[in-house]
């Protein structure tokens, strides 16, 4: 192969390399546009297009199972936990356990049920245009997962805040947004930027910054069994990243 060619398929698969690098858990990660207090622009650090409104629509379109889906897999799933039942060397025919396949098929649909829900159902009525530009904070916002490793629950509380561009969200969706994104199976880090990037995206805000504390059961009930660990997380994007003065002011108050 000459080397013109050899240059050219190199090319080719630095820029297939790329694209599968620029989506974060059903995010692309492109830049988001951002404009900061004093009407000037910028991007989020690391993040490489400047076009927000054409990129990225894939946080709107991510439901990925219906209710239709749920009826549909209950029995399998209920299969699936008298098999673990057998396995645990118990016996699913004994009176205390007759319904427990499917009780615990039907919890678990309720565990993950952010994987029915989209941002955009949420979220299209609740934007609302408002000349307010300083930072809104929603703190302690409790919040319920599962760990995508051990199947256990992570638990603690979220702290969101953003920098308005001129637009604002019902606070009640932030709320919604955490629900969303908790009732799936997750780690937790990537649990805080999905937010983050969701509400970034949705409202192209000055800033946004999510603080998570939480508590993971698979450090408490298994494993090295520490009871009172917690696991502490960030992403700040836009001016909560840039600007360290608007950053302290953020922990300070969520904090207080």
């Amino acid at each position: 192969m000459d080397r013109s060619k050899q240059k050219q398929l190199n090319q080719s698969e630095m820029q297939a390399a790329n694209a599968n690098d620029s989506s974060v858990n059903g995010h692309f990660e492109g830049m988001v546009k951002m404009t900061n207090r004093t009407g000037g622009s910028q991007g989020v650090p690391g993040e490489a297009s400047s076009q927000p409104s054409s990129v990225m629509e894939s946080w709107k379109e991510e439901r990925t199972r219906s209710i239709e889906d749920n009826e549909m897999s209950l029995p399998s799933l209920a299969a699936a936990y008298t098999t673990i039942l057998r396995g645990l060397g118990e016996d699913p025919q004994r009176q205390g356990l007759l319904k427990t396949p499917w009780r615990a098929a039907t919890a678990m649909q309720f565990f993950t049920k952010g994987y029915q829900e989209k941002i955009i159902d949420v979220l299209n009525d609740a934007i609302f245009d408002e000349d307010h530009d300083e930072m809104v904070i929603v703190k302690d916002i409790d919040m319920f997962s599962m760990c995508e490793h051990h199947l256990v629950p992570i638990f603690g509380r979220v702290h969101i805040g953003y920098l308005p561009n001129k637009r604002v969200l019902g606070l009640s969706k932030l709320a919604r947004i955490v629900e969303i994104y908790s009732r799936r199976l997750q780690v937790q880090e990537r649990l805080t930027k999905q937010i983050a990037v969701a509400i970034t995206e949705a409202l192209q805000p000055a800033g946004v910054g999510v603080v998570i504390e939480a508590t993971h059961m698979c450090m408490v009930m298994r494993g090295v069994q520490k009871m009172n660990s917690k696991t502490v997380t960030s992403t700040m994007l836009g001016v909560f990243r840039e600007d360290p003065k608007t950053r302290d002011e953020f922990l300070t108050l969520i904090r207080s």
